[in-house]
């Protein structure tokens, strides 16, 4: 009782041999087991990162080193992710917050409001969809990464196996990556049938299981990350819920959607070959000339995000909490073909990615900046109704001068909202 299915556990015991019954004319048979004597559960994702004290101050000095150019500093951070991908400035910024998340919330009577972000990849063929599912699966410690094609119900979920003359459970990939990542490529092509097992996963974060004569309830408290291509040629006429024939109850527990289109841009085509070929200088690599020495390693990266998610828990202000209902009124006002995506789920988005902000900006009060970037990034998702404009996430590269860039994005944004009485006290 004290570990479910999917649980990371510790166990101490002996270790014997077993002989199994022996049978005429059949081959004797011993299994190695394991005489336990106690369990302790390792549910908590910080324990699996050794963060030491040095790591701490390395962080700390970071920051202090930049208190005058934070967003200097976070470009910094989000340069280092995916860095054999070039540009691609949202997106990385992206899943590195839905690779954070926010703030859990529980009250009195039990009811759990979850911390976890979710986000889909909506792409053409060759955007990179893939290749930031693998790396985000190798940077969070307990992580699963599947295929659409290959997943049942019962692989997603949990599966009842006969043992002997008892069934057992089996974790499946969501409860496997309880307080972690899990990563679905080909998302698109999970049935009908599989896709509504995801449902009260990705909400409720847990999975209710009645199978063989065993009802219980296992935890997949874990963040989904999808990728998938649209059905034929995207349409930017046309509501995401066409372009990715899923249902509106499992677009609107996405807290972002990012569409990734490619236009053939040949300038961007220049680019991009140019990075592949190793023939480029520092001023392409996305932060300036030293953009190479900004980068961080794995290592200290992975320790990063570990870190932020267990040492802050951030909490709303006034402005913060301002600009996010505004934007949340004007899109229920306004958007017509995004009905899957304007429901009271995107407010709990806008606040978790929020908080997000906030941790990897290594604080723990959300200010108005996080709230704009919040605001910003769901805006990419809002194709119809966009009150910056359409903003092509593929062809976004790291600013040259990253505070200046989002003072104007902060100026633009509260214009937009009628709220410029909040700006210049962001910092």
């Amino acid at each position: 009782d004290k570990a479910k299915s999917g649980d990371s556990v510790t166990v101490t015991g002996v270790v014997t041999c077993r002989w199994r019954p022996v049978v005429a004319g059949e081959r004797p048979d011993i299994a190695v087991v394991i005489r336990a004597n106690s369990i302790s559960v390792l549910s908590d994702q910080a324990s699996q990162i050794a963060i030491t004290e040095e790591l701490r101050e390395e962080f700390h000095a970071f920051w202090a080193a930049r208190a005058g150019t934070p967003m200097r500093g976070r470009d910094e951070i989000v340069a280092s992710m995916c860095p054999q991908v070039y540009g691609l400035f949202y997106i990385k910024l992206a899943v590195l917050l839905v690779l954070i998340s926010g703030v859990a919330r529980s009250d009195e009577s039990g009811l759990r409001v979850r911390g976890e972000a979710h986000m889909l990849l909506v792409g053409d063929p060759g955007t990179a969809k893939s290749q930031f599912l693998k790396y985000a699966a190798k940077l969070v410690p307990r992580s699963v990464l599947t295929t659409g094609i290959g997943s049942t119900s019962a692989g997603l979920t949990v599966t009842a196996v006969k043992d002997g003359p008892e069934w057992q459970l089996e974790a499946g990939a969501l409860v496997l990556a309880d307080r972690g990542l899990c990563c679905i490529d080909e998302f698109g092509n999970i049935r009908e049938a599989e896709k509504s097992t995801i449902l009260e996963a990705m909400e409720q974060q847990s999975i209710s299981v009645a199978k063989a004569g065993i009802v219980c309830k296992l935890n997949a408290r874990c963040s989904v990350l999808a990728a998938m291509n649209p059905k034929g040629k995207y349409d930017v006429h046309s509501s995401l819920a066409v372009n990715t024939a899923l249902s509106t109850p499992l677009l609107s527990r996405f807290d972002l959607v990012l569409v990734l289109l490619d236009t053939h841009d040949e300038q961007w085509d220049a680019h991009v070959s140019s990075f592949l070929l190793g023939s480029r200088d520092g001023e392409e690599a996305g932060l300036g000339s030293d953009g190479e020495q900004d980068v961080w390693e794995f290592d200290r990266l992975q320790a990063y995000l570990a870190f932020v998610k267990t040492a802050f828990q951030p909490e709303t202000t006034p402005a913060s909490e301002q600009v996010l209902t505004r934007y949340y009124q004007l899109q229920r006002q306004r958007d017509t073909l995004n009905a899957a995506r304007t429901t009271i789920r995107l407010l709990e988005s806008l606040i978790r990615l929020a908080q997000a902000h906030a941790r990897l900006m290594f604080r723990n009060k959300v200010l108005l900046a996080d709230a704009v970037i919040a605001v910003v990034l769901m805006e990419s998702t809002m194709l119809s109704a966009s009150i910056l404009g359409a903003i092509d996430t593929l062809h976004t590269t790291f600013p040259e001068d990253s505070d200046l860039f989002y003072a104007e994005l902060e100026s633009l944004v509260l214009r937009r909202l009628d709220m410029a009485h909040l700006g210049g006290g962001s910092q």
